[in-house]
């Protein structure tokens, strides 16, 4: 079996790495390795498994404490991994300490018959199943009204043929004889009692010597299924809807996993969303905005009358209530931020030049409130 790599190389991100850095780096390699995209690659199998593996430990504090104190060796998880399960110490507190009424192999007799010992066995008893990972673009419309999408994902399911035993149909799985069922190889030196998983049963106690010949022993085949998934309105780019029990299935009668869907948001033409409130730049022509005037607004629903005001200055924000996104946990919605962009004409012809000419002649500074206080201040800064 190859040696596990560092859960940190498998990412590619630094030991220091936030939450939010492995999320993205999870997401990135997850696209590039995921088994929809390389049907016929078995070694891209084992690097979506090994990625998943990765992510579920450095992405939960505990578990990523645990990891980066004691790598795989961690004793406090049963020391799977073979090694030497004190390479990250023990705290003897609470036993008597090194020079107590325990002695040394009393110590490891406690630890390893009532302690560490017993979790190894949980090899044995049931397994919850692996949790699944998908991301579903959705347009902009369909993340602010709601939707149904269909879509298709692989598994590893229990295989038809053997019931997910592993064994050739009529027979079953043996005791296993190096272990005698225990799962546990146990040896002494003096005083020090080492407990390790067999090798042999990987720590089930059982050995399949016919294996099934649809599954090859494993009691598990990939399968495609199809999932409908109801995407609630209102919910936006990088949330995640979580169907329990779509994961796949548990071992020796444990749990499903769940599947993790990730919502990822297509931008739109016009709106830019902030919350559930929509936020549109709006252009209209110089004219309108000093003489004001209705105006035809787009909305997710479609267009609106709304009256700009004379003298509406360029930057003007006009709220449209209720003309935004359906609240994700409630029955209101968000408004639309409307923000006007007045547009200055770029060609003229003769005729509308001399018509701003006389304007201009019949306008004067105290009718540019912006202007006339600018001004203003000018004249304050050098005749001060």
């Amino acid at each position: 079996m190859a040696e596990k790599r560092d859960y940190y190389e498998v990412l590619g991100v630094s030991k220091n790495a936030t939450e939010d850095e492995i999320k993205r780096a999870y997401r990135k390699k997850a696209k590039e390795c995921h088994p929809d995209l390389h049907p016929d690659d078995k070694e891209a199998v084992e690097r979506f498994k090994e990625l998943n593996e990765a992510n579920e430990v450095l992405m939960d504090k505990d578990k990523r404490a645990r990891y980066d104190q004691f790598g795989f060796e961690d004793p406090t998880a049963g020391m799977g991994g073979g090694g030497n399960p004190f390479s990250g110490g023990f705290d003897f507190g609470g036993m008597g300490g090194m020079g107590g009424m325990c002695g040394m192999g009393d110590i490891f007799d406690q630890l390893f018959n009532g302690g560490m010992g017993s979790r190894m066995n949980r090899n044995q008893g049931p397994v919850q199943g692996s949790d699944l990972r998908y991301e579903l673009r959705i347009t902009f419309e369909e993340a602010a009204k709601g939707c149904e999408k269909i879509f298709e994902i692989y598994r590893n399911e229990l295989c038809d043929t053997c019931s997910g035993s592993g064994a050739k149909p009529g027979t079953s799985a043996k005791t296993c004889s190096a272990c005698k069922g225990t799962g546990q190889i146990r040896s002494s030196a003096g005083w020090m009692t080492t407990v390790r998983t067999c090798p042999t049963c990987g720590g089930t106690g059982k050995v399949i010597t016919d294996k099934c010949s649809s599954c090859g022993g494993t009691g598990r085949v990939r399968k495609k299924r199809t999932v409908t998934v109801k995407v609630p309105a209102g919910i936006d780019d990088g949330q995640t809807i979580i169907m329990n029990g779509q994961g796949e299935p548990g071992l020796r009668g444990g749990p499903n996993g769940d599947l993790f869907i990730t919502i990822g948001v297509r931008p739109h033409k016009l709106f830019r969303r902030d919350g559930f409130n929509l936020i549109l730049d709006f252009p209209i022509p110089f004219t309108t905005a000093a003489l004001g005037g209705d105006v035809d607004v787009p909305t997710l629903s479609g267009t609106m009358k709304y009256r700009i005001p004379e003298g509406t200055q360029p930057g003007t924000e006009f709220r449209l209530k209720g003309a935004g996104i359906q609240q994700l946990r409630g029955n209101g919605k968000g408004d639309l931020l409307l923000r006007v962009r007045v547009e200055i004409p770029k060609r003229l012809n003769n005729r509308q030049k001399e018509l701003l000419r006389q304007f201009d002649e019949t306008t004067s500074d105290r009718e540019y409130d912006n202007r006339k206080g600018f001004m203003d201040r000018v004249k304050e800064l050098f005749n001060g």
